[in-house]
Parts: C-alpha cells; structure tokens; sequence
C-alpha cells in the first residue's frame, strides 16, 4: 500500500482533539460561555478557533461573536470552565495507547507539536502519564507562526533529525492539516465530529480514528 512512500523515521501528534478528546470539552465550555452573555457558539466561530494558538482564537470568537471582553478576560474563563467540565468529560482518544504502544517497540521517536500553551499541554499529558512517552514536544510558546504556518512541524521534524518526508504526522483539525502537509511531512487526517467538515484534501490519507491499520503500515513501509 505505501512501498513507494519514504520510510517512516518519527513520528509528531498533534494534542488536542487527536490524543484527548479535548475539542468535546471546549465544545461545552464555549456553548457555556456564549450562553453566559445571551449568545450562542455557531459551527463558523468553531472552525476559525480550530487548531489555533490561543490568542488567535479567541480573537475569532471576538470578531465573529461580536464579544467586548478582553482575550485574557475569555481566557481565563474558558480555563475555569474547561478545568470544570472535564473533571468528568476528558478522557484518551480511542487507539492511541496500542498506537503509541507499537511506535515505541519499533524504537521510532515521537513528538508532539501543539498550538495550545505549554502548561496546558502539561496538565493534560500529565494527567494521563503520557507525558514521558515523548522525546519532543512543541506548544505555542516555542514558535512565532501558528498553523497553518508549518513552522511548527519543520521544528519538530528538525529536532527529532529526520527530513519531512520521513515523518508522519498525525492531525485532526484542517488547519493543523495544511500545516503539516506545507511542511511536506506525510499526513494522518483523523478528524473528529468537530472538525471532519473541513477540506482535508491535502492529507495523504484521512482516516477515522488512530486505531486505523493503515497507520501501522505506513510505519511499516520501507520505501524501498
């Protein structure tokens, strides 16, 4: 299926709405917010805020939800409400265990390259003791363009000493999509109910969840 692909030699994650299922509570976090000022989250303001840093976001909410507040004020708001609701809402994607299970047993090192904040990003694989089982990670902070800019996954591919097209990534969201796929690395599409109405033709494959076969046998494709 993929004996005409590079070799796979790392492989980056992406973390919110790939590795937790994050994006189902900012779903309820942001109907809560909006709710709190007589307005409602529309699917338009959730695509603009998908896979972006956070100050980013919160900007589209502002323009397009015709918000007044200031985006640390929405932030740590969203905070509050995130760390409430998922108390009993977050949990691990299906797949990613036994994915991350049989990266390891073929010695392939792994990153993660988020757009969210490092100690957000903290928080959440620590919770979960995942943390550990990366050999990188990037967030926000260590990069100046946001996806779709694909500085992020040529960092990450640069620190993990590989060449973009021996790297696969793996994305939920079209904007993480077209960063990675700009970065020229081999592209996992797993959307979610969240994000599968976006384009994610410039994925090189797209998939329902990381518990899909064709994950392992790319990883196992020795291009030659």
């Amino acid at each position: 299926m993929f004996s005409d692909f590079p070799p796979i030699k790392a492989v980056v994650f992406d973390l919110d709405g790939l590795m937790l299922n994050t994006e189902d509570v900012f779903d309820l976090a942001g109907n809560e917010l909006m709710s709190r000022r007589g307005l409602e989250m529309t699917d338009t303001i959730r695509h603009r805020m998908l896979g972006r840093r956070p100050d980013e976001a919160f900007q589209a909410l502002k323009d397009l939800g015709g918000i007044t507040d200031d985006i640390e004020d929405l932030k740590q708001e969203t905070r509050e409400l995130f760390a409430a609701i998922a108390e009993d809402h977050l949990a691990i994607m299906p797949g990613l265990l036994s994915l991350l299970t049989e990266i390891e047993q073929r010695e392939i090192p792994k990153a993660v390259a988020t757009s969210s904040p490092r100690d957000y990003m903290a928080y959440l694989l620590d919770k979960f003791q995942l943390l550990h089982r990366f050999d990188v990670t990037l967030t926000a902070e260590d990069v100046t363009e946001g996806k779709p800019h694909p500085e992020i996954y040529l960092t990450a591919v640069g620190l993990l000493d590989v060449a973009p097209e021996n790297a696969m990534v793996l994305e939920d969201s079209e904007t993480g999509m077209r960063a990675a796929a700009a970065a020229g690395t081999f592209v996992f599409a797993v959307p979610n109910r969240h994000t599968r109405h976006g384009d994610f033709s410039r994925a090189s494959r797209v998939v329902s969840s990381l518990a899909d076969a064709s994950i392992l046998a790319r990883l196992d494709a020795s291009g030659d």
